[in-house]
């Protein structure tokens, strides 16, 4: 791991830690709130792919796990996970790992622009949605006892907003492919 693979990692970290600043908005349906932070997580695994991705997503976790204030609302400590969005935490990891590795087989340098943002869009939905869903709604669903498809019916609420947050991924991820052609080169 180089330096340079050291610095982006970190950088990434910072930015989703950034984006839990913004406030958590609760539905009251859900003991889920929405937040920004998952966007960061699908940004790690588009822009950095797969490993490095993965890696900006454990230190976040291991910043917020140590005590520091970093998750949306200002959540941090090993209470993170004693929560019923736990799954949605472990989810991240998962979520940036499959983003990545899928952006990497769908995303290539010499492709036209729009084969590159659907590549990302689909990386993005598939890690970041369907994965983090995955993770997420099943440990809800046992953790508060509300059963599966409660869980899942109440998590239908965030779908949108995620599809969003993928569009703005995908968009990132092809204007850093058009701006900084070295930088997405994976090893």
């Amino acid at each position: 791991m180089t330096t340079r693979d050291l610095v982006l990692i970190s950088l990434f970290s910072a930015i989703i830690i950034a984006l839990g600043l913004l406030p958590p908005i609760t539905l009251g349906i859900i003991p889920v709130p929405i937040t920004a932070q998952s966007l960061g997580v699908m940004l790690a695994g588009v822009v950095l792919g797969a490993k490095r991705g993965t890696l900006a997503v454990l230190l976040t976790i291991l910043i917020a796990a140590i005590g520091l204030p970093v998750l949306s609302g200002g959540r941090g400590g090993l209470s993170i996970f004693t929560t019923p969005t736990t799954g949605y935490l472990i989810g991240w990891i998962a979520a940036a790992f499959v983003t990545g590795t899928l952006s990497e087989r769908f995303v290539k340098a010499g492709q036209p622009a729009l084969t590159q943002g659907i590549g990302f869009f689909l990386a993005s939905v598939a890690g970041g949605v369907v994965v983090l869903y995955a993770f997420g709604i099943t440990y809800l669903a046992f953790a508060t006892g509300i059963g599966f498809s409660k869980a899942f019916i109440g998590s239908m609420a965030f779908i949108p907003g995620d599809l969003i947050k993928a569009v703005l991924a995908a968009l990132a991820g092809r204007a850093v492919m058009a701006g900084y052609p070295l930088l997405p080169q994976r090893t």
